[in-house]
């Protein structure tokens, strides 16, 4: 493919991406600012004025999984209600409580998995392309059953070049391709709003790998944040 070509190609497909993003954001804030009103609302009501919603992770991405701190005052049974009240609000994924140690050994075992699944095969694309190779299909619905058990957690799926060609470029491919793989998971039963796609381009090669090597090219899962699912008509899954 002549590689002017490819370039227009690539950044015609990374412009529908930011649109998109840019899209999702907006409409996200407004659902978002909405659910924690009536999260609030319900906390109120349960007594639990000292407690705090966070309905952003750790990484500021806005989640429907609130987390839950303070209220340190409050006895077993009004902590227990007020997280109950909260989960209950309509559109609520889930809740959990700051610090909780459990998670995170799941996230790990989740992540275990799926990279011993990839150890030795990788999800491929077309040359200069977008668009998933049909011979990945049957990697791609093994890596969404190794994340189900960690649905409720926030995946990061980011995809890497090599270092030829246009940095630029290769950082608009690499974004393209983690969305495109988002889509696949999310075709295959993994909830969309615990996905995360991010390309970084050439900036991260495997380590004792020249930057240029091929085999820089590759989409790695990162399980970065659990909170435990409640599931409502909003996450059943489905292409988005």
């Amino acid at each position: 493919m002549n590689p002017r070509r490819a370039s227009l190609i690539v950044a015609g497909a990374a412009l529908c991406v930011v649109l998109s993003f840019a899209t999702t954001r907006a409409r996200g804030g407004i659902f978002i600012g909405d659910l924690r009103e009536k999260a609030f609302a319900a906390r109120d009501v349960a007594g639990g004025k000292g407690v705090t919603l966070a309905f952003r992770d750790r990484y500021g991405w806005l989640t429907r999984h609130p987390i839950l701190s303070g209220g340190k005052g409050l006895d077993a049974a009004t902590r227990t209600r007020v997280a109950a009240a909260v989960a209950a609000v309509s559109g609520i994924g889930g809740v959990s409580w700051a610090n909780e140690g459990d998670a995170r050994a799941s996230s790990l075992h989740c992540q275990d998995d799926v990279e011993r699944i990839l150890e030795t095969r990788t999800i491929r694309f077309g040359e200069a392309s977008t668009r998933l190779d049909p011979s990945s299909d049957k990697l791609l619905g093994e890596v969404a059953r190794a994340l189900h058990p960690c649905v409720g957690s926030i995946i990061a799926v980011t995809g890497h070049t090599d270092a030829g060609g246009n940095a630029k470029v290769n950082v608009a491919l690499s974004q393209a391709r983690a969305e495109a793989v988002r889509s696949a998971l999310i075709s295959r039963g993994i909830p969309g709003d615990g996905l995360r796609a991010s390309g970084v381009g050439a900036a991260r090669p495997v380590d004792g790998l020249d930057p240029r090597d091929p085999a820089n090219r590759r989409i790695e899962f990162s399980v970065l944040f659990s909170a435990p699912v409640k599931p409502t008509p909003i996450d059943t899954p489905g292409p988005e």
